[in-house]
Parts: C-alpha cells; sequence; structure tokens
C-alpha cells in the first residue's frame, strides 16, 4: 500500500469529469426535471439486465468537453444492484491511460469491484473503484462509486490544449 508521505510518479492522468450518473425509481421523473427543467440533452439509452438498470444519457455541454448525465432506473427494484440508491450513484472520470491506471491503483491498495475493464454503456472501457474499503488492506473511495473511463483521442487532446 501507498505511504501517503512518499508520493510516487502516476503512470496516469485524470482529465476531468466522463460521467455523472443519478438514480431514481423512476427515470421520468428525473427526466422531468434534468431535461425539461435544466434543458440536457437526450442522447441516447441503455439497458442492461446483468446490471439491473435502465437508463437515459443525457449531454451537458459539447463537444470532447461535454458531461454525460445518465438518468438510472433499476428494471427490477428488488433485486441488486439498487442503481437508485443512493440517488448520486456514481461519478465518471476521464483517465488517459485506463490499463496502467488500474495496474497501478491496484498496486497501491485500492479495491475495485467485481468484473474488471470492460466495455461501458458508452462504448468506452471502463471500470468502478469500490465505494468501501474491506477494512483491512485495500481502500475504497470512502463511500463514492467511481467509474474510470478511458478517454478517447480526441478528449486527452482537448484536456491536453487547456
Amino acid at each position: 500500500m501507498m505511504d501517503p508521505m512518499k508520493p510516487t510518479e502516476r503512470p496516469f492522468r485524470v482529465l476531468g469529469v466522463q460521467q455523472i450518473a443519478l438514480g431514481g425509481r423512476a427515470k421520468q421523473t428525473l427526466r422531468n426535471f434534468w431535461v425539461d427543467m435544466l434543458g440536457l440533452t437526450p442522447k441516447g439509452s441503455f439497458r442492461s439486465e446483468a446490471e439491473n438498470v435502465d437508463e437515459d444519457i443525457l449531454e451537458l455541454g459539447t463537444g470532447p468537453l461535454a458531461v454525460e448525465f445518465d438518468l438510472m432506473e433499476p428494471i427490477d427494484p428488488e433485486r441488486r444492484p439498487k442503481v437508485n440508491e443512493p440517488a448520486l450513484n456514481h461519478i465518471g472520470l476521464w483517465i488517459d491511460d485506463l490499463h496502467s491506471a488500474v495496474t497501478w491503483l491496484s498496486e497501491q491498495g485500492v479495491r475495485f469491484t467485481p468484473g474488471g475493464i470492460r466495455t461501458g454503456a458508452s462504448g468506452h472501457e471502463i471500470c468502478f473503484i469500490h465505494p468501501k474499503g474491506d477494512g483491512a488492506k485495500l481502500l475504497g473511495a470512502e463511500g463514492v462509486l467511481v467509474e474510470l473511463v478511458q478517454a478517447p483521442q480526441s478528449v486527452i487532446a482537448a484536456h491536453t490544449e487547456q
């Protein structure tokens, strides 16, 4: 596990926020607020029985710096994962080198959720940092589910130019 007093060089960069995922019992109620009241742009949808999620994908902003908002409801409210609990389900972060990030963070003692690196709803490679450590040696994200998302070259370039 990494000693916080001895910083080491990370082989990756966190570029920015890729997404914010919000859950509710009914995504239409979420749409009423985020689309009808605030004007976010509907972009697509995603449904996964395995992940117990039916979601609408919205966008805030344009181009490679746009942020995705996922409005999620559980397909079966009694089954896990319960994508509506908590209401702020997770945040996604653009990572310039996901594989290096997962390797390095694992070496530092960070706990990941089951499933490893896989393709997410938006077609990018993703993985999740567990919201909780295991109490012994693995570090969690202190109560927040964090999705690491491999940034495409256009996002890397846009964040590098800033």
